[in-house]
């Protein structure tokens, strides 16, 4: 298998410890390893892993060749601009094509948490068969614990189990619903989270592209003519409009099929997901860095030994760099976006 790992993401959910020249999945965030090099390190780890790539922001790859190990730096793909993940999958797979256009293609977002390395091996290797077998796109899909609002979800059809594969076809995919939603999608044991993990043949995933992207798929053809010749495609690049996979094509296309999977997952999309991973005190409090809590619970504290204290004060996240300090109550942790954004509205670029 080929493996893509997706590195081009700006981690605005992160601010104020993810910034632009060095986002989440170049941050230590759990552990002492960037969250890129964990996801190297594990796809390295794969029997069947033949080749590693990572795809990025054109800015971002020179810190990636001299801070990652484990992948040549042939094989780190410079994006010219960020354009969502339907282009970057989609450029991808012109770069791998040139290598074998028959071979299975896995992509990986960089900066998820996965624990339970021999059940997502299995998964891997399910979704492989799968594709192969089926000529099939296929996702991996993980059993949910509770009824979690912060991610998609996939249903499949219970009857129609790939032979003796835990694969299923896709009925539809389900953006993050309310908490009532997600509760009637627990009950009914057809859902699973949607992982963003998928698997295909390239060759069959370039057919599906120009069948339901055609525009996204002619301005990918002239590109890998550019490649084949060695010249810029920026041109080109910039006239590509931003898509995601999953509304571009995983939503429109067919053949799709899901591995049900139960290894430990977390995307870590916010800074409640890094304190639910991390151990914390009985009171729920969670100090990493220099601070006191005080009269309060269920609070986390970060930083690089900047002193900070939180008195009578609950679930509430308190992050400092050198230069910026964000405090937000965890019920509203998704909209540190809105203070990115009111950064790049004033131009303060030395914040970003």
């Amino acid at each position: 298998m080929y493996c893509v790992v997706m590195a081009g993401g700006s981690g605005t959910r992160f601010w104020p410890m993810s910034r632009q020249s060095k986002p989440k999945q170049l941050l230590k965030i759990i552990g002492d390893q960037t969250m890129l090099q964990i996801t190297v390190d594990r796809l390295r780890k794969c029997k069947k892993t033949d080749e590693i790539y990572i795809s990025t922001r054109k800015d971002l790859s020179t810190v990636i060749k001299k801070e990652i190990k484990g992948v040549k730096p042939k094989n780190i793909i410079a994006e010219p601009s960020g354009k969502n993940t339907a282009p970057c999958i989609g450029l991808s797979a012109l770069h791998i094509s040139e290598v074998d256009g028959e071979a299975v293609m896995g992509i990986f977002p960089a900066d998820h948490l996965i624990v339970g390395h021999r059940a997502f091996e299995k998964a891997l290797n399910h979704a492989a068969k799968t594709a192969i077998e089926k000529d099939a796109l296929v996702t991996i899909g993980i059993q949910p614990t509770f009824p979690s609002t912060a991610y998609g979800y996939i249903q499949f059809d219970q009857d129609s189990q790939v032979d003796k594969l835990d694969a299923y076809p896709v009925r539809t995919f389900a953006e993050k619903p309310h908490l009532n939603t997600a509760k009637r999608f627990l009950k009914s044991e057809d859902f699973l989270w949607n992982a963003g993990i998928f698997i295909w043949k390239v060759n069959v995933f370039l057919d599906e592209l120009g069948r339901h992207m055609p525009d996204l798929s002619n301005q990918l053809l002239k590109i890998g003519k550019r490649i084949k010749t060695r010249k810029s495609y920026t041109d080109i690049w910039s006239e590509i409009v931003p898509e995601s996979i999953d509304y571009g094509l995983l939503e429109k296309a067919k053949n799709i099929y899901v591995v049900k999977s139960d290894f430990r997952w977390n995307d870590l999309g916010s800074w409640n997901a890094v304190y639910d991973e991390l151990p914390k005190r009985k009171d729920g409090n969670l100090v990493k860095g220099g601070g006191v809590i005080i009269d309060g619970k269920n609070n986390y504290i970060q930083n690089d030994g900047h002193f900070t204290a939180v008195v009578g004060l609950d679930n509430v996240v308190v992050i400092s760099t050198d230069d910026a300090t964000l405090v937000v109550n965890k019920d509203n942790v998704e909209d540190v976006r809105k203070a990115v954004k009111f950064l790049n509205d004033k131009d303060r670029q030395d914040l970003l």
